[in-house]
C-alpha cells in the first residue's frame, strides 16, 4: 500500500478509498504490477499459462493496459465489474434478495452484516444495490488483507476503506480505531457515503452470527465531548444485513482451522486464496436479507442485542444446515422450522462431508449446524417472552 499522510484538510487519507483524482495514476500504476500481470494471465489465459506462461504473463500486461485505457474514474472501475460479477454471480450460484424492497434507499446507512466470505459478502449487498439503482457501498477491509500492493490499490480503487489491525501497542490502536470511527460517521453524515463493515472481526468460520460489543463500540468513538454513544449510533441509521450459503466454497479451511484451535498459523497469503475459491467456487443458493432501520437511541448492548436476534431470524436456512444439525445431533430438527428448497443433494453434501480429513468433519458440520442451534435459541426464547 501506498504510503500516505493525513492533513487537517485530508485527515482520513491513510484509510479511505481512492477519489477520482487520484484513480488515474492508481490505475497507471497498477497497469505497470508484474503480479497483477501474471494474476490476470492465470485467470484470463488458464491454458496459455500453463504451457506459456511467459506468453500469458505477457498477454495479461496487454490485457491490463486495454482494460486501464477505458478507466479514468472510480465509476468508470465499477461499471468495468457490474457485468463481470454479474456472470460471476449466475455461474456460481443463485442469488436471491428479500427486504431491499421496503427498504429507504436514499439516505446513507451503516449497513453491519454479518460476515461468511471476504469478498462476496460486500459484493453481493453491492450488486443487489446496483440493480436496485442505489449508490454503492464503501467496504470495511482489514489491512491484514492488503498484503500486496497491487490488491491495496485495487480494493481502495473500488471503495474499500483499510481497518488498521496490525499496530503495535494500545496507544496506536486507539487512534486507528477513533480515526476509522470518525472516518465511517463523516462519511454517512456528510458525505452521505452508504457503508458496509462486518459486525464482527473476521469471519464467522464456525457458523455462528454473533456481534462483537468493540465492533459497536468502535462506532461510537466519534462522539463529540459529552454526547451519548446513543445518539451516535442513531444518527448512522444502521440495517442489519444478513445473507446465507447454502455451501460455502471454504468450508474445508475453516474445519481445518478450527480443529487446529489456537496452534494453527495461517500460511503466507492464504487469505488471497480463500478470496479466489470464495470468488470461483460452488456456492448453490445465496439469499441477502436486508432488515429493517435499528430503531433511536439504543444503547451499544441493545444494539449488539437486536442484530443478533436479526441474524437467527433472518439467516435463511436450506437442507445443507438440517442435514449437518441431524447427523451432528443424531436426532431431526424439532419441528417448527422452515428450511428453504436448495440446489444441493443429499448426496453431494455428503461427499462433502467426506472428502476431508476425518478429524475436520466434526467443525465441518458444526459450521452448517450452527444457524440452526441459533434459530431453535431463539425461537425457544420468544415462546419464554410469550408465557411471562
Amino acid at each position: 500500500m501506498e504510503p500516505s499522510t493525513t492533513s487537517p484538510e485530508d485527515p482520513f487519507a491513510e484509510i479511505r478509498p481512492y477519489s477520482n483524482r487520484e484513480a488515474p495514476a492508481v490505475i497507471q500504476r497498477l497497469t505497470q504490477d508484474a503480479e497483477l500481470a501474471e494474476t490476470v494471465a492465470l485467470w484470463r489465459f488458464p491454458r496459455l499459462h500453463a504451457t506459456f506462461p511467459g506468453l500469458a504473463t505477457f498477454a495479461g500486461r496487454i490485457w491490463l493496459k486495454v482494460a486501464a485505457s477505458r478507466l479514468a474514474t472510480v465509476e468508470d472501475l465499477q461499471n468495468l465489474i457490474a457485468p463481470n460479477l454479474s456472470r460471476m454471480i449466475k455461474k456460481t450460484s443463485l442469488f436471491s434478495v428479500t427486504g431491499i424492497e421496503r427498504l429507504d434507499l436514499s439516505p446513507a446507512r451503516v449497513y453491519l452484516s454479518n460476515h461468511r466470505d471476504i469478498v462476496m459478502d460486500p459484493a453481493y449487498a453491492n450488486y443487489a444495490l446496483h440493480r436496485a439503482g442505489a449508490t454503492t457501498l464503501a467496504i470495511a477491509i482489514g489491512d491484514n488483507l492488503l498484503s500486496k500492493p497491487w490488491i491495496a490499490d485495487l480494493m481502495r480503487l473500488n471503495k474499500s476503506f483499510v481497518v488498521k489491525r496490525n499496530l503495535s501497542g494500545p496507544r496506536a490502536l486507539l487512534a486507528a480505531t477513533k480515526l476509522l470511527s470518525k472516518y465511517i460517521h463523516d462519511s454517512v453524515g456528510n458525505s452521505q457515503n452508504p457503508i458496509w463493515i462486518a459486525h464482527r472481526e473476521g469471519r464467522a468460520k464456525d457458523g455462528r452470527d454473533l456481534t462483537e460489543p468493540a465492533v459497536i463500540k468502535m462506532l461510537t468513538l466519534s462522539r463529540a465531548r459529552g454526547e451519548a454513544p446513543e445518539a451516535v449510533l442513531s444518527d448512522l441509521n444502521i440495517v442489519p444485513l444478513v445473507i446465507s450459503y447454502e455451501v460455502d466454497p471454504c468450508d474445508a479451511l475453516k474445519a481445518a482451522e478450527l480443529a487446529a484451535g489456537e496452534g494453527y498459523v495461517k500460511a503466507e497469503f492464504e487469505d488471497v486464496s480463500s478470496i479466489a475459491r470464495g470468488i470461483t467456487g460452488e456456492k448453490g443458493c445465496v439469499h441477502l436479507h436486508f432488515g429493517e432501520p435499528l430503531p433511536a437511541h439504543l444503547s451499544v448492548e441493545g444494539v449488539v442485542a437486536a442484530l443478533d436476534q436479526k441474524m437467527a431470524e433472518h439467516y435463511r436456512l436450506y437442507p445443507t444446515n438440517r442435514w449437518a444439525w441431524e447427523w451432528l445431533h443424531g436426532k431431526s430438527v424439532p419441528g417448527g422450522i422452515a428450511f428453504h428448497e436448495g440446489s444441493i443433494t443429499e448426496r453431494s453434501f455428503r461427499a462433502r462431508l467426506d472428502s476431508v480429513p476425518g478429524e475436520h468433519r466434526h467443525w465441518l458440520l458444526t459450521m452448517y449446524a450452527n444457524p440452526v442451534s441459533l434459530r431453535l435459541a431463539l425461537d425457544a426464547n420468544e415462546q419464554d417472552s410469550s408465557c411471562d
